[in-house]
């Protein structure tokens, strides 16, 4: 996604100009729009027209509307979006108040205003803007004297870094100068793993190159790692995966990418914070229900003793055609991480995302047991009896 302009005022009204430029940014788009939002994009209208004759006939005439939101359909096979509203700025081919859907297009920029534009459309806004946000892999693709460092996302790779360094071929009974080139080289893409990879957000690291320069790479950077007691690199040993490319051109990345060893890993990474942070929900629930809240209910009553270390959330919580109810979430976020909290916003088209909507979309982990609340719930539960 693209950000063309941003334009808000201090009472956080305003709008946004933006351009989708992948399927998913569609998905990004649809968790922006509500009812009510004016949206002005361009669209194509069947006008009809009378000659001088007085013959009628229609054209399909390309224009630009602006439309106060009343429906928004969402196909998530296709990644399609229908944006159905009144038109509410006057045009010579539509009348103001006439309905019209709007399919918003790839690479077809559209304008989104809002009477309040809160904390967690923002933050979307800011994910979907930057490509560094959603790769959670990275890869090296190298050869001898040449590498790249990529990010890939879940629709695009971008080079960070290229390493080009010239190592002379051995000679007989002199390979000094060969071995320093190839140590010059191999320090210069450490930097640029050290530089460019963020570890927060990456969960997997790819090595791919032909024949045995990945091993050599990989023990150099981590005997380099040990002798300065780099902990950075040290302490996400685990995410490195080696594997086989046919050179070190970026190309190349989509031979690693194939290999069935990378598929199955990286099937973990994306949405993986999402899959644990569940996993520890339930693991807590089973173990100790004081410090395993669900339900917007209890889940506020843990906000307020400030006790909860993690938030889980469904996005399509924030979809809610009720404003009141939308503000309760959105406040509920802000006040989670004023308090020193995780929030995890869950994708509803993910599994988890799924599993969490079963239990109610909204759930968290706490930092100590509340025990007044489960107090509360067995007294309610004795005089129900």
């Amino acid at each position: 996604m693209k950000l063309v302009r941003k334009d808000l005022e201090k009472d956080n009204a305003g709008q946004v100009t933006l351009i989708p430029e992948e399927p998913e940014d569609m998905w990004h788009t649809y968790n922006l729009l509500q009812v009510g939002d004016s949206l002005r994009a361009s669209t194509i209208r069947k006008v009809q027209t009378e000659s001088a004759t007085g013959s009628v006939g229609s054209n399909r005439i390309r224009t630009t509307l602006t439309l106060c939101v009343e429906a928004i359909d969402f196909d998530s096979q296709a990644c399609q979006l229908r944006v159905k509203g009144t038109n509410i700025q006057e045009n010579e081919y539509v009348k103001m108040g006439a309905y019209h859907t709007i399919e918003l297009e790839p690479n077809r920029q559209f304008t989104l205003a809002k009477k309040q534009w809160d904390s967690v459309v923002l933050e979307r806004i800011e994910q979907a803007c930057d490509p560094a946000w959603s790769a959670d892999v990275a890869a090296v693709v190298m050869q001898e004297g040449l590498a790249h460092v990529c990010l890939v996302t879940p629709s695009m790779t971008l080079t960070r870094a290229k390493v080009e360094v010239n190592i002379p071929r051995k000679r007989k009974g002199n390979c000094s100068q060969h071995d320093r080139a190839l140590e010059r080289f191999y320090e210069q893409v450490v930097q640029a793993i050290q530089r460019h990879i963020n570890f927060e957000v990456v969960k997997c690291v790819l090595v791919a190159s032909p024949g045995f320069v990945r091993e050599q790479f990989c023990d150099y950077m981590f005997q380099q790692a040990v002798k300065s007691d780099n902990k950075l690199l040290l302490e996400n040993r685990s995410k490195f995966l080696q594997v086989h490319s046919s050179s070190g051109h970026k190309y190349a990345l989509k031979e690693a990418l194939c290999d069935p060893a990378v598929t199955s890993r990286l099937s973990d990474t994306k949405a993986a914070g999402e899959v644990k942070a569940l996993d520890d929900f339930y693991k807590m629930l089973q173990h100790e229900p004081d410090r395993a809240f669900y339900g917007l209910k209890h889940v506020e009553k843990a906000n307020e003793a400030m006790a909860i270390d993690t938030l889980l959330i469904s996005d399509e919580l924030f979809r809610h055609q009720d404003v009141a109810t939308r503000a309760r979430y959105v406040k509920l976020v802000d006040s989670v991480r004023e308090n020193m909290g995780t929030v995890r916003i869950f994708s509803s088209l993910h599994v988890s995302g799924e599993q969490l909507g079963q239990l109610t979309g909204v759930a968290a982990i706490l930092r100590f047991p509340v025990a007044e609340l489960s107090d509360q719930e067995d007294e309610s539960s004795s005089e129900e009896d």
